[in-house]
């Protein structure tokens, strides 16, 4: 059987024939444009120097502006207790006397404007009563010193406590004079309260304002 299509008719039937088995033109993605690559690129890295870059990040913090970070405490003022030996002299506020004073003074309980209690004790030789007064003397002579160097004077309570707590025996275990344990008796006790607190007072002393 002879070809009656002739060559224009095979072309023709060579195109239905690809057609008929699904080929289709190649087709390219549009290229992108110089626009889409800047901003692709300012996502990626943000503009500015490092402080501004900085600035940004930290604007983007999850903590939230308008809580207020908060507010540290100040340290503690811890009350302060002190002895003023009068061993040298009876009644007289001696050298030694007045440094420990000094150096109270640098205390923060005594800058915060704490109350002061000053006990004045006394060694057992004499009566009662004299060794009550010289114990307030004694106080006396330290609240002098303090009001002289600036301490207001309504922080001040004087206590006169006498004989009746010493702070050595008085005599020794055979019953002789203690020159040494007397003179550590005579003494001076300041007591400074923290943060304008009111110092705590014994139970059964003496106050002499």
């Amino acid at each position: 059987m002879k070809n009656r299509l002739g060559r224009p008719g095979a072309v023709a039937l060579s195109v239905v024939l690809a057609a008929s088995c699904g080929q289709q033109p190649n087709k390219t993605e549009p290229a992108a444009n110089e626009s889409d690559l800047e901003e692709v690129a300012n996502l990626a890295e943000p503009a500015g120097n490092a402080a501004e870059v900085e600035q940004e990040r930290q604007s983007r913090s999850i903590l939230r502006p308008d809580i207020a970070a908060p507010t540290p405490e100040p340290p503690s003022v811890e009350p302060v207790h002190a002895v003023i030996s009068f061993g040298a002299s009876p009644f007289a506020l001696d050298e030694a006397g007045r440094a420990a004073i000094d150096a109270l003074l640098d205390a923060p309980a005594m800058k915060s404007g704490g109350a002061i209690i000053l006990r004045g004790h006394s060694d057992s030789r004499g009566s009662d009563g004299d060794n009550q007064a010289a114990s307030r003397v004694r106080a006396e002579r330290v609240r002098a010193y303090l009001v002289e160097k600036g301490i207001a004077p309504e922080r001040i309570t004087l206590i006169a406590l006498g004989e009746t707590r010493p702070a050595a025996p008085n005599a020794t275990a055979d019953g002789q004079d203690d020159p040494e344990g007397r003179a550590k008796n005579r003494r001076v006790e300041i007591d400074v309260a923290a943060d304008n607190a009111v110092a705590s007072e014994s139970a059964d002393p003496i106050a002499v304002n």
